[in-house]
C-alpha cells in the first residue's frame, strides 16, 4: 500500500520524539509535517530538538523544518499529537473541524462524552463512537485518544480478568518512571533516593479511564463499566516503564493458576489481526517471584507488551498481581500509532 503522510504535533518533546522514532520505517505511514512552540517554528529538527532517546535521531527528521500547529500547516490525513494539554485543547479541535484524524496522547479530550479512549485489544469496537462525535461536532476529521499512560497495562489485564470472571473492586498503587513527568521533567534533587508520592490529577485518572475503556458503547454512548478503583500513584527513580500493583476483586471466584491461564490466552478483537502495533502476546505473564522488573521487561514485544507477575491470592479481596508496561511507548507514542492502524483498517480514514 503506499504510505499514508501524516504529522506529528508536538514533535520536539519526549513523547513527540517517541512518535518520531516509533515512525521511522513504519510500514503504513510516511512523517511529512513536524511541529514545536513558538521558539522551535523555522528551525530544522535537529537544532530544535534535544534528542534523549537511546536510539539515533532519523536522518529524514534532522532536516525538516518545524512548523506551527495550525490547519494551514498540518494538512495530513492522520496527525499523531504529543501537545501539552492546554495547547491539545484547541489545537486538536481546530484540526479536527479540518479534517484531520487527531491520534492524541494528551488528556484534553479524553473524558468527552463523544471522544473514546481506545486501547485496540480492549475496546476496539469504541472506535464508532468517532460517527456520533462528526455528527455532533460537524467535523470531517476527529480526535481518538489514548489512555493515562499508567492505567494502558492495568487496564489491559482487568479486561481479561472482568471477561472471564467480572471485577468488582480495584486496589492499584502504581510505581511511575519519571519520563512520565516529559523533558527535563523531575528535578534529580526531589527524585534521586527517594519515592513522590503525589502525580497532580493521576490519582482520578487512574480511578475513572479504565471505566470507560472498559465499558459498553450503546447507541452512540458509553455505559461506564460497573467497578470501582482506588488508586495511590507514586513517581519513583526508574527512567522507563509503570509498574502498578493490584488487588482485585472478582464476581465470580477462581483459582490463581486458571487466572494465569486466562490472562496467558487473552486475544485481541479480530479488527486487530495484521495490525502492525498489535502486541503478540498481548499479555505475556511470568512466574518468576521477583517478575516483572522495568529494566529486564519493559522492552519485551518492541514495548507493546503488557507484562504480568507474581500472581497470587489476595487475603482480602481475591487475587494480587504485579503489571508493568512500557509507558512512552504503549502508555503513549506507540499506543497512538496502535489507534491509527485500527482507524486505516475500518476505513475511518
Amino acid at each position: 500500500m503506499k504510505k499514508i503522510p501524516v504529522s506529528v504535533l508536538g514533535a520536539t518533546g519526549t513523547v513527540g520524539q517517541r512518535f518520531v522514532q516509533l515512525l521511522d520505517g513504519h510500514p503504513w505511514f510516511e512523517v511529512v509535517t513536524l511541529t514545536g512552540s513558538d521558539r522551535s517554528v523555522g528551525m530544522t529538527y535537529a537544532e530544535a530538538c534535544h534528542w534523549v532517546l537511546t536510539t539515533p535521531m532519523p536522518e529524514w527528521a534532522r532536516t525538516m523544518t518545524i512548523v506551527e500547529t495550525d490547519p494551514k500547516t498540518v494538512q495530513t490525513p492522520i496527525a499523531f499529537s504529543a501537545l501539552p494539554t492546554q495547547s491539545a485543547w484547541e489545537a486538536e479541535a481546530l484540526l479536527a473541524q479540518n479534517g484531520v484524524l487527531v491520534c492524541s496522547n494528551a488528556s484534553a479530550y479524553r473524558m468527552q462524552p463523544d471522544v473514546p479512549i481506545l486501547l485496540p485489544e480492549v475496546n476496539a469496537d469504541h472506535i464508532a463512537l468517532l460517527n456520533t462525535q462528526r455528527k455532533q461536532r460537524s467535523w470531517s476529521g476527529g480526535i481518538l485518544t489514548n489512555s493515562n499512560c499508567t492505567c494502558t497495562g492495568m487496564t489491559i489485564a482487568l479486561k481479561a480478568l472482568n471477561d472471564a470472571f467480572g471485577v468488582e473492586y480495584v486496589f492499584a498503587v502504581s510505581m511511575q518512571a519519571i519520563s512520565g513527568a516529559g523533558y527535563p521533567g523531575v528535578a534529580s534533587l526531589d527524585i534521586y533516593d527517594n519515592i513522590l508520592p503525589f502525580i497532580a490529577g493521576e490519582d482520578e485518572k487512574v480511578e475513572q479511564e479504565p471505566l470507560k475503556i472498559l465499558g459498553s458503547l450503546r447507541e452512540g454512548q458509553i455505559e461506564f463499566a460497573p467497578l470501582t478503583i482506588s488508586a495511590h500513584t507514586n513517581r519513583v527513580p526508574v527512567t522507563e516503564g509503570h509498574t502498578v500493583c493490584l488487588s482485585v476483586k472478582l464476581r465470580t471466584r477462581t483459582t490463581v493458576e486458571t487466572a494465569k491461564q486466562v490472562l496467558r490466552a487473552y486475544q485481541p478483537p479480530q479488527e486487530c489481526e495484521a495490525l502492525p502495533s498489535t502486541p503478540r502476546p498481548v499479555i505475556r505473564v511470568l512466574e518468576e517471584v521477583d517478575r516483572p522488573q522495568p529494566r529486564l521487561d519493559r522492552d519485551f514485544g518492541n514495548g507493546m507488551v503488557t507484562t504480568v507477575g507474581k500472581v497470587r491470592a489476595d487475603p482480602i479481596f481475591d487475587l494480587k498481581l504485579t503489571v508493568l508496561s512500557h509507558n512512552t511507548i504503549r502508555g503513549a507514542a506507540g499506543g497512538s500509532l496502535y489507534n491509527a492502524e485500527l482507524a486505516v483498517k475500518l476505513g475511518y480514514v
